[in-house]
This record gives C-alpha cells, structure tokens and sequence, in this order.
C-alpha cells in the first residue's frame, strides 16, 4: 500500500489527493497543547471550516469522517460541520483511566473533575445523491426510481430474491430505510429495466463519474464486538510513544490501536485514508498496516520529517 506525507497546510494539497474513503481529523484542540495548536477554542470554528468546505467537495456519498477534540473543541466545531453536510452519527469517548492523572491532581485547588477523557465523533455525508437529481435524499430517489417503472413496490422482493426484506428496507419511506448493498442494487437495476415501463426508462441511471456499483454510495460500518463507544486505553507510554529528550514530542499522539479500530470500522482494503493535521501521522501509519492507501500533511517541520521516518519503518 502507498502513503504521501506532503509538508505543509493540507488546502495546498487536497486536490491532488484521491478522493478519501476516511477522514480522519485530529488537528487543533484550542487548548494550546501543542506547537501551532490555539489557546482559545473561539479560534476553532475560523481555522476549521475551510478544511471543513474542503472535505465536503472531495467526499464521495460513502465518506467518513472521524473528528477527534475536546468535549468543547468538538461543540465548537460541530456547526460549521452540519452546515457543510456532514451529519452526526456518534460520540466515542477515549477513557485514558486515571493513572493519566495520578500525582497531577491538587484537590484543594482544583474547582472541576480531573478530565481523562477526548472525544471521537464519527460524522457521515448527507445521504444526497446531487449528481443524479438536484434535492433528492438517497432514500426518495431510491423509491422513485422504482415508482417510475410502474410496478408495484412487491415486485421488488422478486428482484432481490426475498420474501419482503427489500420492500421493507430499499424502498420504504420511514426511517427504516436502508440503501442496498452494490449486489442487491446491480440486481435491482437489472429488474426495473427488463420488467419496467418501457417507455419511462432507464431506471437508475448512473451518471459518468459516480459509480455506485463499485464505490458504493452508503458508509460502511464493520462491526467489531466487544466495543462500545467508550474506549478504555491508557494513555501512550512506552516504546510507541515518540520522545525527544525524555519528553514526549507531540501531546496529542493517538495509540495505533485506536486508530485502527476508527479505519479498520469504516474502510476495506485498498480505500484511502486523509489525514489532514498528521502530527506525527498515527492515522497514515495504521493505514498502512491495514492495507489502505493514505494521505497527510503536517505544517510543522519537525514533526513532518518524524512522520516520515515512521512511515518508512513502518
């Protein structure tokens, strides 16, 4: 698998990028962490958006996106993320237990919990299919499509090769909706154009340029039991934290098995992985361990140059 680790501000770059199964953001927390991270998360919402603007032109109907922050730096950002399309889908907590506040507490001081925590928010596009039919969910034009055949919404378990699961699923109108995996949906296609109004056709045409057969047009989400949406991990210490001089080099180092549960739930392999503020590129690494094909960028030299190593170590 490959990986690109351009050097500088990820806008320069997301163009010459492929277009992302993944995304995955842990870029400034506005606590004033880290080298080139903002004091204030006042700062957040100006310095996000245009990535924010950026990531929404890129992705594909089936991209996701992982945004990693504070609870505050989350809520702050949150907005300009709906505004763009990208819709909420759930809240991880990474749990870092309290051995990663253990002697760093003053408790007659202190006028809050100690905090252990940073959140993991999984966003999803908005499931419009715009090149196909300007203001249609993929849900309406999923059922009109096969309205427009004329035939009955029963016949479609016929197609499909069951009993009532399609009627129920690919072209119900309530929230029970749930788009048809690439297979159902060649079978689907088939049907309606063979079976359907003649004079009405084609049925689900695909323009140029946005395959669905292959790509897909819903997010993936493979399923890994024994998680729930609270990840408890230590904090990173030993051999896999990177350190300078006995102190640890970036803050907000993720532990690789965080990040390849985050890819490893929402990609295959061969997809592409973004990671826009790469630090010391945790995302990229994991990535390519799994067998996807990533992209970073890190505006910071010396951490820049380190990712590479990393990289190239594998």
């Amino acid at each position: 698998m490959s990986f690109k680790i351009d050097y500088g501000n990820a806008l320069d770059f997301y163009n010459s990028w492929d277009t992302p199964t993944v995304i995955v953001s842990d870029g400034p927390y506005g606590v004033g962490g880290y080298e080139g991270d903002p004091r204030s998360v006042d700062d957040l919402p100006n310095m996000y958006e245009p990535h924010v603007c950026e990531w929404a032109r890129r992705a594909e109907p089936n991209t996701v996106l992982w945004f990693w922050n504070t609870e505050i730096g989350w809520a702050t950002v949150h907005p300009i993320l709906r505004q763009h399309g990208w819709i909420y889908h759930g809240c991880n907590i990474w749990n870092k237990g309290l051995k990663h506040i253990a002697g760093n507490c003053n408790g007659k001081t202190m006028r809050q919990f100690p905090v252990v925590t940073e959140m993991c928010v999984q966003y999803v596009r908005q499931p419009y299919l715009k090149k196909i039919d300007e203001g249609l969910t993929a849900q309406q034009w999923f059922r009109s499509e096969w309205l427009r055949t004329g035939l009955p919404l029963n016949r479609a378990n016929e197609a499909c090769g069951v009993k009532n699961a399609a009627t129920r699923k690919y072209f119900t109108s309530d929230s029970l909706f749930y788009p048809p995996p690439p297979d159902v949906f060649a079978k689907l296609v088939q049907y309606a154009n063979l079976h359907g109004d003649r004079e009405r056709g084609p049925y689900f045409s695909i323009p140029q340029g946005l395959n669905l057969k292959e790509k897909g047009y819903w997010y993936r989400f493979n399923f890994e039991y024994g998680v729930s949406n609270v990840w408890d991990e230590p904090a990173l210490r030993g051999k896999e934290r990177i350190k300078c001089g006995g102190k640890s080099l970036h803050l907000s180092q993720k532990p690789l098995r965080l990040m390849e549960r985050i890819i490893s739930a929402s990609s295959d392999t061969g997809d592409v992985i973004w990671e826009p503020f790469g630090g010391l590129c945790t995302a990229s690494l994991s990535a390519n361990r799994l067998g996807r094909n990533s992209y970073a960028a890190e505006i910071i030299h010396k951490y820049h140059s380190l990712a590479v190593e990393r990289l190239n170590a594998g």
